[in-house]
């Protein structure tokens, strides 16, 4: 039997279980649900959750399911219509669209290849911890079974039933209206790929609004809007967030009616394949981890969908998660280390949950302009008690490693990008070297002798530099310069998530062994 439980089926959970297989470590997966989810919740896929799924080897099964976002026509009565086509292709990914469904199905797949499926039907009943593990009860199609894990992990959102067997405090707000939800086909001038906000402001009340994003499919759009009162229930006790999937949905008479309302031009709604009321709360989870139980995605955080960065700041909850339980499940590292799951996850999530809570206060007004904003490529662990080293400009200890592209390797006859390097599970040491490599070379040897297939070693040397083929590292010239420029000269020790997570201006040996040892806690 695994070692790891994972609660919950949704994107969250899906990664976590293939990462922790990626990395070498069994789970077993359960849902409650009775098969995979229908609802189109979630479509945007952020710029660095893509670039997760290319570290997980899903990126292209995750694009071809997709569908690329060029921008937003924004239209606030009174005002005219502003269009917005950011410009991404700076950066490794843009933004993009998949249904829900559809990230599931491709990551449901990809798990499956190594071997794990998901249970449906089976729901956690019952949660206690002893000296021995998590003890729980599962209510499946075969009765009540009860069994011992290591590690219990709630992906099992909003209304996660591992937070409440935790008792983990859940407080914060929640809109007081209520939102229709629908997957429609609609008929109007507005181009392929391009997302609709059209509002209209009150002057005491919420803003009448409607949007639309883009679906792979021709002329379909995930809409929403406010619910009018007469389909609006009492508040309800509890989360009261997301699809109240036990009441009537919308009907196509109830968004037509919105979108004649506050669309300025024509947009003939039709052929609703689903739609949901639902709710929307903002609230953070006051602890990610009680002994050897833990949570995250939604039943960490929930907050409102403006700018799409809910399951997205999940899946990369997971991530952060992975390599860390990996490491301690295999014996490589002490369990303190999962300590900094929470240290680090907790703070983005607060930043989320205010920044998105704002947006939609200010729905509908011009807002910074930063094409950066939403694409999560920003957040930064600096500060944290992985983060060690100098504190010049650029890239830090803490920050997300860009890509860089124009690398070469000898003997490989097309140019390599940075991201293909770090692709792996291991921790990677990447250093600047000009005409001599025999200090890294020996470093190479120390750390594989203390900790064997734990760290790579990657050289970065000048394209015109003149050097023997290394013993035990990998030789990588800077054609393009690309690298310097980006990163400067010095030494980057980067974790399996792709985060600096020491940074020197100089080699340093002793450094970098008293770095893995004493503050990620490896054994050896």
């Amino acid at each position: 039997m695994a070692d790891i439980l994972i609660i919950g089926a949704g994107p969250v959970g899906l990664t976590l279980a293939a990462e922790l297989a990626r990395h070498g470590v069994a789970s077993r997966i359960v849902d409650k649900a009775a098969g995979p989810s229908p609802y189109c919740r979630a479509i945007g896929v952020t710029p660095r959750s893509l670039e997760v799924f290319e570290d997980m080897g899903v990126v292209r099964d995750i694009i071809d399911a997709g569908l690329w976002l060029h921008g937003t026509r924004t239209m606030v009565k009174g005002a005219p219509v502003r269009e917005v086509r950011p410009d991404y292709s700076d950066l490794p990914f843009a933004l993009l669209g998949v249904p829900q469904y559809a990230t599931e199905r491709v990551l449901t797949e990809h798990l499956a290849t190594f071997g794990i499926a998901v249970e449906h039907r089976v729901s956690l009943t019952a949660l206690r911890q002893g000296a021995d593990g998590v003890m729980v009860d599962l209510d499946g199609p075969q009765g009540i079974e009860q069994a011992v894990f290591r590690y219990v992990v709630g992906c099992d959102g909003a209304h996660s039933a591992v937070r409440r067997a935790l008792d983990i405090p859940f407080e914060g707000d929640a809109f007081p209206m209520e939102f229709m939800l629908g997957d429609v086909h609609i008929d109007w001038d507005v181009p392929r790929a391009i997302s609709v906000f059209a509002v209209e402001p009150k002057e005491d009340a919420a803003p009448d609004f409607f949007v639309a994003i883009p679906l792979p499919e021709r002329g379909r759009y995930r809409v929403s809007m406010t619910a009018p009162e007469r389909l609006s229930s009492p508040a309800r006790t509890g989360t009261g967030h997301g699809i109240q999937a036990d009441r009537p949905g919308a009907t196509l008479a109830d968004l037509q009616e919105v979108a004649d309302r506050v669309m300025p031009d024509a947009a003939v709604l039709s052929e609703v394949h689903w739609s949901s009321i639902f709710r929307i709360s903002m609230r953070l989870a006051a602890h990610y981890r009680v002994g050897n139980a833990f949570i995250a995605g939604d039943a960490a955080h929930i907050h409102p969908p403006t700018g799409g960065q809910g399951m997205n700041t999940g899946i990369q909850d997971a991530y952060n998660l992975a390599w860390k339980l990996a490491l301690v499940m295999r014996g490589k590292a002490v369990p303190t280390l999962l300590d900094t799951y929470e240290a680090e996850r907790h703070p983005v999530a607060e930043e989320v949950v205010r920044r998105t809570t704002e947006q939609s206060m200010n729905f509908g007004k011009r807002g910074s302009g930063d094409r950066l904003a939403d694409t999560q490529l920003l957040v930064t662990y600096r500060g944290g008690a992985l983060a060690v080293g100098d504190t010049s400009e650029g890239i830090r200890a803490g920050d997300r490693v860009p890509d860089v592209q124009g690398l070469r390797r000898f003997g490989v006859g097309f140019p390599l990008r940075l991201f293909d390097v770090l692709k792996g599970t291991r921790f990677v040491l990447l250093a600047s070297v000009e005409n001599d490599t025999s200090a890294i070379e020996a470093l190479a040897e120390k750390l594989e002798a203390a900790w064997p297939g734990l760290v790579r070693i990657v050289a970065i040397a000048p394209y015109e530099a003149s050097l023997d083929e290394p013993f035990g590292i990998e030789l990588m010239l800077d054609a393009a310069g690309s690298f310097k420029a980006t990163l400067g000269q010095g030494v980057w020790l980067v974790r399996p998530d792709n985060y600096v997570g020491l940074h020197s201006s100089v080699l340093n040996g002793d450094e970098i062994v008293a770095y893995l040892k004493e503050t990620v806690g490896l054994t050896g």
